[in-house]
């Protein structure tokens, strides 16, 4: 019957048909890893973007160039407003809990997987998590490995892992199998399962945690997927090299000739710079100030600030500078810490460290550490109102959220724009080293000189001074629609009815909520917080008796006088109120705040440190 039924003229074509939440499609959806992770070669570019050959592919930088809106959106139309959602997820980006969402807008830029090796060589130093609960079933590289194996080194049983950590926010820690095994969930592994365990796009108070034990049992896609990981860890651990811009084309022109300027960027760098982008520290770092290889849990931040002290020390600086003068500095290091940066001290857009899917009790429950799941609270930080820019207060909570781990810094020339959601500088989409290069200049000078970042008005810093930023607002009046298909069958039975008793509630084709006055900060509806049940019950019900005054065909500027009083009730229930997008980082500026205060670096020093990170 499902197959008679089918036709595929129709299912682009005919929106009642398309709607059907009854329809039974003849695939399967699903994603290769590729999807995501491969991109244009920084170094062989292809002289046809257009038209690129597999030689001027590769599987290390990331689809640096995927737009979701256009992927995703096949009919754009610019009243919807899950296209007005969308468009906040620049090139490159990708909110990777769009499906087993969290409620919280979330692109974020998609990892470059250079120089795996030295990667787990920091994880042995300072990544040691405890699992507990349904962490403890993930699978290991010693169940696949002999003992005498190098990369058998990572596991202790029942319980101990030493572990990179993926996922921006340092969530994804019970070791480097289970963070690839939980991406293969999240690209449409056991969607039978996993799809039972939250509300698809929406979330909600009925997400529960996908257990490992269930789909071992119950899955061969699982089990068959499982086996296969390890070779897919081989595979980065044999492929994932650095790419140099002075062996791509021309690239050599960029880099100075000047070995003086070369070494004062080293010194910069090694100053302001190693203490979170590299793997190669002093002895005593990881001697003392992370003890148990990482001081993980509870007293992470004890530890964390003993360490962030000492590192603006002058004998820190002189150690440090020893290292990072070395001929062979870059020769297997990995470039970042991998440890956890408070985004107290980050300043960066607080939705990454505020994600939920990894806490306990949540979809990834089972892939999070219980170490990650004691982390203190890293405090309060600033952020704005989302209309009126006015600065306050807010309390993070703890339980894991709070933390980024610092992004490596290999290939830096060629990975522009940046921070951890690609906002920060010009993108340009042809991937040549001319175009790279152009991103980088823009990307790096709005990075160390935070007042040349674009913006429609200035927001505060924690220091107290401001420089200008961009919150994502819609662009046209929208609408929140969901197809009569995907309602409860009462509601479709008096669609009728419905569209006659309540205009701006129902069309004629489902619900439609709006209309939504352009101009409107997209995260201030994306990132309602569906478990707060009877608040956004009541917020649904103040919201229809407002739009109730707009009188039919209503302009733009009724819609924004009547959305004006629902700011407050919004803002009550958002899961994340930090909606500054291009903030944050202020390492070697004046914008860190007094008790974090550093000289900041001269224009002189910030130079040379611009050509030292092209030769990375």
């Amino acid at each position: 019957r499902a197959e008679r039924r089918w036709d595929p003229e129709r299912y682009y074509t005919d929106e009642s048909y398309y709607n059907d939440r009854d329809l039974v499609k003849p695939y399967r959806v699903g994603m290769a890893c590729g999807f995501c992770h491969i991109g244009p070669n920084p170094t062989n570019p292809p002289s046809d973007p257009e038209n690129p050959e597999y030689a001027n592919l590769n599987s290390n930088p990331g689809a640096q160039y995927f737009w979701i809106e256009r992927i995703f959106m096949w009919d754009v139309d610019d009243t919807n407003f899950i296209a007005q959602l969308f468009r906040t997820s620049h090139p490159g980006a990708l909110d990777t809990s769009l499906v087993s969402s969290d409620q919280i807008n979330n692109p974020r830029a998609m990892n470059a997987i250079y120089n795996l090796g030295p990667r787990l060589e920091i994880a042995r130093r300072w990544g040691k998590e405890t699992l507990a609960g349904g962490g403890v079933d993930n699978a290991q590289l010693n169940d696949y490995l002999p003992a005498e194996s190098p990369l058998a080194r990572f596991y202790d049983a029942p319980s101990t892992v030493w572990t990179p950590r993926v996922l921006k926010d340092g969530a994804d820690s019970v070791g480097a199998l289970g963070a690839l095994n939980r991406v293969f969930v999240n690209i449409g592994l056991f969607s039978e399962e996993w799809t039972l365990h939250f509300i698809p796009l929406l979330g909600g108070a009925d997400i529960t945690p996908f257990e490992i034990a269930t789909a071992r049992k119950s899955s061969s896609y699982w089990n068959a997927t499982e086996k296969q990981t390890p070779d897919t860890a081989l595979f980065f651990l044999a492929t994932a090299k650095p790419d140099y811009l002075s062996t791509a084309p021309g690239g050599a022109a960029y880099l100075t000739p000047e070995p003086g300027e070369l070494t004062r960027g080293k010194e910069v760098f090694a100053g302001y710079c190693a203490r979170c982008h590299s793997s190669k520290q002093p002895d005593k770092a990881f001697a003392e100030f992370f003890p148990d290889q990482g001081c993980v849990g509870p007293g992470y931040l004890t530890c964390w600030d003993d360490w962030w002290r000492w590192t603006k020390s002058e004998e820190y600086r002189g150690l440090m500078r020893e290292i990072v003068l070395a001929e062979d500095f870059l020769e297997d290091n990995f470039l970042s810490t991998e440890l956890r940066v408070p985004v107290s001290l980050l300043e960066t857009n607080a939705c990454s460290p505020l994600a939920t899917n990894a806490i306990a009790g949540s979809i990834w429950d089972n892939f999070s550490s219980a170490s990650y799941k004691r982390l203190p609270p890293v405090g309060r930080i600033i952020v704005h109102h989302p209309t009126t820019g006015e600065p306050y207060d807010y309390g993070m909570p703890g339980g894991g959220r709070g933390y980024t781990r610092p992004p490596s810094l290999i290939s830096i020339w060629s990975t522009a724009p940046y921070l951890l959601n690609n906002r920060l500088g010009a993108f340009r989409w042809t991937g040549s080293v001319e175009d790279r290069m152009a991103s980088f200049e823009d990307s790096i000078g709005k990075l160390l000189w935070p007042e040349r970042r674009e913006g429609d008005r200035s927001y505060v810093t924690a220091s107290g001074r401001e420089h200008p930023g961009v919150i994502d607002r819609t662009t046209h009046p929208s609408y929140i629609r969901v197809s009569y298909g995907y309602l409860p069958p009462f509601l479709r039975d008096l669609s009728g009815f419905l569209t006659r008793l309540k205009p701006n509630l129902f069309s004629r084709t489902g619900l439609e909520i709006g209309p939504i006055p352009s101009g409107t900060p997209v995260n201030l509806l994306s990132n309602i917080d569906l478990e707060q049940r009877r608040e956004v019950k009541s917020l649904f019900r103040k919201i229809l008796k407002s739009y109730r005054r707009l009188p039919p065909e209503a302009t733009d500027e009724q819609a924004r006088e009547v959305f004006r009083d629902l700011v407050p009730d919004l803002l009550a229930v958002n899961k994340c109120p930090d909606f500054v997008v291009n903030r944050g980082h202020y390492f070697g500026t004046d914008f860190l705040p007094d008790a974090e205060r550093e000289p900041g670096l001269s224009d002189g020093d910030k130079l040379a440190l611009i050509e030292f990170l092209k030769t990375l």
